[in-house]
């Protein structure tokens, strides 16, 4: 089937993710036939950088000889067969792999298909342990997110959500969640907002300051002493807040964060779907801080990018307030049909194992100073560098931990006014990454670079390059300088 016979079929019957419908069969979206490597091959022989890591899952690259091996081997024997009162070898292999990697006391393992799923099960753990635990059975209801948090799509996830254009559509759906200020959020020039109110990162409102530390934390203090007998748990990506647009939290906050939710008995839920796996220059964003939670959620990277799976970790405290007769109704009565997939994690097995071999978080290291080098220059004052045309004047921050780096676009540093939500400069942005054969994503007017832990650097100088170029040529047909039209974006 040729190019032109698959759009159709896309156009006429796919409905593409978090993407504009309306939009997306305007632009020719690549159909990816082929990848190797660190490239993507679409149906016309174009070749693409991947430099989101096919949405912040792959670590290795493509067609990575020593997965694909572990998979086909794996094809030979078993594909798939539940979890449910059954086992299989490679999942057993696999949780005593990830309790030896994983910070101390995460000694079991439930397995689901998606990070978001991952979650769920998270949260059903939590709510009854409590209700199960042998200090005594205790009715707590609430869950404490932060500002501007994402943990995934449904209903569960969504209720922790706080970045409005994904999640306030489904206000009546959700169940009530308490909200802490993100200790990485800017505040407004007249102080923070209302609490519970939600500063859009990519639009702020006008020139601030990043929430002091000491009242993100003051607040937080607050909520957790005032609610601490109703909350079951308190969930957080660790370090970085990715799909808010790379939101990085100063150094401190996890620790004391796990200091709290431990003096008020609180479990603490680490969700590391997207900064687990070497982003952040570590296996796992916790170790940063000598932090170990009482749940820990994996996915994305967790198969190298080649196949879903998800891990909750538990500690043995809370695993062990689901032991019982049969018949005493401490079961956890929650699974999936491809829980435990033995080709997922035949997958995330090989994808360890490289790991290990090729020193993957040495190169993860080299590439972050990589990136802080190449990106540095749009961080500089306008008049510093005119060889980037004035680019950086619209620049409002670079956010980067480890290899996860967040651009956030403005149509005025000074007072960081936003761009027109219709002008669509961020999307503007990767589609001129993409006519210099680079695939990418943005978060609204954050541009989003996530290259594979694993990939080599100067790659990662080639994949800064063409983000330069392609925000210098958006932002110059954009209407941000004297005499030039919005209109040509």
């Amino acid at each position: 089937m040729n190019s032109h016979e698959l759009r159709q079929l896309d156009n006429a019957h796919v409905w593409h993710p978090f993407t504009a419908m309306s939009a997306y069969r305007d632009e020719s979206a690549p159909i990816i036939v082929e990848a190797d490597g660190f490239y993507l091959t679409d149906t016309d022989g174009r070749r693409y950088l991947d430099g989101h890591s096919s949405l912040w899952c792959n670590i290795h690259g493509h067609r990575v000889p020593a997965i694909d091996a572990a998979i086909r081997k794996q094809l030979d024997r078993v594909a798939h067969s539940t979890l449910l009162g059954l086992a299989n070898e490679p999942s057993i292999e696999l949780a005593a792999e990830l309790v030896r990697r994983t910070p101390a006391g995460l000694n079991k393992v439930f397995y689901a298909d998606c990070g978001a799923a991952g979650v769920e099960v998270a949260l059903k753990i939590a709510f009854q342990y409590h209700r199960q635990k042998s200090s005594g059975p205790e009715e707590r209801d609430l869950f404490v997110c932060l500002d501007h948090a994402y943990h995934g799509d449904t209903v569960g996830t969504i209720s922790l959500g706080g970045i409005d254009r994904f999640h306030s559509l489904f206000g009546s759906l959700m169940f009530p969640a308490l909200r802490v200020p993100s200790p990485a959020l800017r505040l407004p020039s007249g102080g923070r907002e209302s609490p519970g109110s939600s500063m859009s990162v990519c639009a702020p409102k006008s020139r601030g300051t990043h929430v002091p530390r000491s009242e993100a934390e003051t607040e937080l203090e607050q909520i957790l002493a005032e609610h601490a007998h109703r909350i079951a748990g308190f969930v957080i990506e660790p370090l970085v807040q990715a799909a808010a647009g790379i939101l990085v939290h100063p150094p401190g906050y996890l620790k004391r964060v796990r200091e709290l939710t431990r003096q008020y008995g609180i479990p603490l839920i680490a969700d590391e779907i997207a900064v687990g796996f070497g982003r952040t220059g570590t296996l796992f964003a916790c170790e940063q801080e000598d932090v170990s939670p009482d749940i820990l959620i994996l996915s994305k990277g967790l198969t190298g990018g080649y196949l879903p799976l998800a891990a909750t970790l538990v500690t043995d405290e809370i695993y062990d307030a689901f032991l019982g007769d049969p018949w005493s109704g401490r079961t956890f009565y929650h699974g999936h049909t491809y829980t435990g997939n033995p080709l997922a994690c035949a997958a995330a097995l090989a994808s360890l194992r490289l790991i290990d071999e090729h020193d993957v978080l040495a190169n993860a290291l080299r590439i972050e100073s990589v990136l802080r080098r190449e990106l540095a220059p749009l961080a500089e004052p306008r008049d510093s560098l005119p060889t980037l045309g004035g680019t950086n004047a619209h620049v409002a921050e670079v956010r980067q931990k480890g290899t996860m780096v967040g651009i956030e676009l403005v149509q005025d540093r000074e007072t960081l006014t936003p761009f027109p939500p219709e002008w669509r400069v961020g999307h503007q942005v990767t589609l001129a990454c993409r006519r210099r054969g680079v695939i990418l994503r943005n978060i609204g007017d954050v541009i989003v670079l996530m290259p594979a832990p694993a990939m080599q650097e100067e790659l990662v100088v080639e994949l800064c390059q063409v983000v330069r170029d392609s925000i210098g040529e958006v932002l110059s047909a954009a209407g941000c300088w004297p005499g030039q039209a919005k209109n040509h974006v």
